[in-house]
């Protein structure tokens, strides 16, 4: 395993996470690991907590925010059908969400249920992992997209 995947908040607060699209106001957007869905994005709460409960009122509404603008971002981008929004922290115990972006030429029998029930061996193939080089051009325009989302009034 690479050492930033060790801890990806430390990663990111080091500059040293490639995933990394921006520092927002409730944690960093990153480039998932696995692209098989182009545009998928994962918001990392910083700081570190374990539950949504945790937070204020006011921290709360920052990080839905947030993890909104991840979404509009990856939608002027990646033109997606449509974008799912799940926080899972059955595996990792620090709040995330991830978001994904869905679209029309998947196939039938998955397009409307999870991602996570495509078989890994289609999710976890080599031409799927996040590749700085495969990937710089995706990861540049929703990064540009989220920083302008981010100077809008209100933010």
């Amino acid at each position: 395993m690479e050492e930033w995947k060790r801890d990806r908040i430390a990663s990111c607060e080091r500059g040293e996470n490639p995933t990394m699209l921006v520092k927002m106001k409730s944690g960093f957007a990153v480039m998932a690991d696995n692209q098989f869905l182009p545009g998928y994005c994962i918001l990392l709460r910083y700081p570190k907590i374990s539950s949504l409960s945790e937070l204020t009122l006011e921290e709360r509404r920052k990080y839905l925010v947030d993890t909104t603008l991840v979404g509009d971002a990856i939608i002027k981008v990646c033109n997606p059908r449509r974008i799912n929004y799940s926080t899972l922290m059955n595996l990792d115990n620090y709040l995330h969400t991830h978001i994904e972006a869905r679209y029309d030429w998947e196939p039938e029998e998955y397009k409307y249920r999870p991602s996570w029930t495509y078989p890994e061996k289609e999710r976890f193939i080599k031409q799927h992992e996040f590749n700085e080089s495969l990937h710089m051009e995706l990861k540049r325009k929703i990064t540009e997209n989220l920083l302008e989302l981010m100077q809008q009034p209100g933010y």
